[in-house]
């Protein structure tokens, strides 16, 4: 039996040829089972299906295997991707790049860090220490949490290929924007003294080992699982089961007045300020953020609301002090702040 047990655990890298394709398959029909799924778990209970707490438990039964089962196979994806490009080979690429550049290029390599703002820090850090120009650097930092692969396959499946793609595009622009006008601001001498102090001491790394067998690389997607699902499943259970509680309990009324498509000019900066003191990550927010356009609430101002949550937390902010004096800290806050404004009101303009 143990015998057994072993090789089935050894089976996917021993049989990667085998083994991707059958998984696809797997993934795809455990997909489309959650709607009738959870449809009968709440038939099962006590509840009336068109009850609050019906609507609440079905919204919660459906979007929490959906959640993880997106951020499972995507976060798989990018950790054999990840074997082909290491932390070492992107400060490489980032460092010696002019502003323009090389702030296009660390915004496009937040798209393949599914950070939250706060674990992007040590990168950041990291990044500053190979010589990478601090406004190219905080395009990083502003990407990674705001514009990476979880949000965007999250968004896609609730919200379809063209909000992802607006989505896309415009998280891309504020990451590069602001860090461009942080870059030329040249507010270098705003870092704090002992990071002042490491700058271009980086010693040189190996490259990426490009002769690693598809074996390993589909260890390092499980092992980049056990790493990211591991640390975020808390924050997606507490997501959705405020997003639930939004979706089966606050009246529509309510929430339109607040966040919906006829409330006042004032609700996108609104959004914002409630958003900055929260913290979570995309796998976190985006199941309230469904909830809520459930409730009527205008799509842009929702967007606002998630963007600030999670690349304007009060958490990152306060790790970020141990980095950064506060005048560049307003600098970083501010400039992004707007963008997510700008961002706000376009969603609510086209769509």
């Amino acid at each position: 039996m143990q015998a057994l047990a072993a090789r089935l655990k050894n089976w996917p890298s021993a049989q990667p040829l085998l083994f991707l394709p059958l998984a696809a398959v797997v993934w795809f029909l455990l997909y489309q089972a959650l709607v009738p799924a959870s449809e009968a778990l709440v038939a099962a209970l006590p509840v009336a299906r068109d009850s609050h707490l019906g609507s609440a438990l079905q919204f919660f039964f459906y979007d929490t295997p959906k959640v993880l089962l997106l951020l499972t196979g995507i976060v798989f994806v990018m950790g054999i991707v990840h074997t082909f490009v290491s932390p070492e080979r992107t400060r490489a690429l980032l460092s010696g790049r002019r502003l323009g550049s090389g702030n296009a290029m660390a915004a496009s390599l937040g798209i393949v860090t599914p950070f939250c703002s706060c674990s992007a820090v040590p990168l950041f850090i990291g990044f500053l220490q190979a010589g990478v120009p601090l406004g190219v650097t905080f395009s990083f930092l502003i990407s990674a949490p705001m514009v990476n692969e979880v949000a965007l396959a999250l968004l896609f499946g609730m919200f379809g290929w063209k909000v992802a793609a607006l989505y896309l595009g415009l998280g891309l622009l504020v990451a590069i924007v602001a860090g461009l006008v942080i870059g030329k601001l040249r507010m270098e001498h705003h870092l704090e003294d002992w990071v002042r102090a490491m700058q271009n001491t980086a010693t040189p790394t190996a490259a990426v080992n490009a002769e690693m067998g598809w074996g390993e690389r589909i260890d390092n997607g499980f092992h980049h699982v056990r790493e990211i699902v591991g640390k975020v499943w808390p924050y997606i259970l507490a997501g959705i089961a405020l997003g639930a509680g939004i979706h089966g309990y606050v009246p529509e009324d309510f929430m339109a007045s607040i966040m919906g498509k006829d409330a006042p000019w004032w609700s996108v900066p609104a959004a914002v300020l409630i958003g900055v003191p929260m913290y979570t990550n995309a796998a976190g927010i985006i199941p309230i953020v469904e909830a809520l356009m459930g409730k009527g609430a205008a799509l842009g101002t929702v967007l606002a609301f998630m963007m600030a949550v999670i690349a304007l937390s009060a958490p990152e902010m306060i790790i970020l002090r141990k980095v950064l004096k506060p005048r560049l800290i307003a600098t970083f806050a501010g400039v992004v702040a707007a963008g997510i404004l700008l961002v706000g009101y376009l969603f609510n303009a086209v769509l």
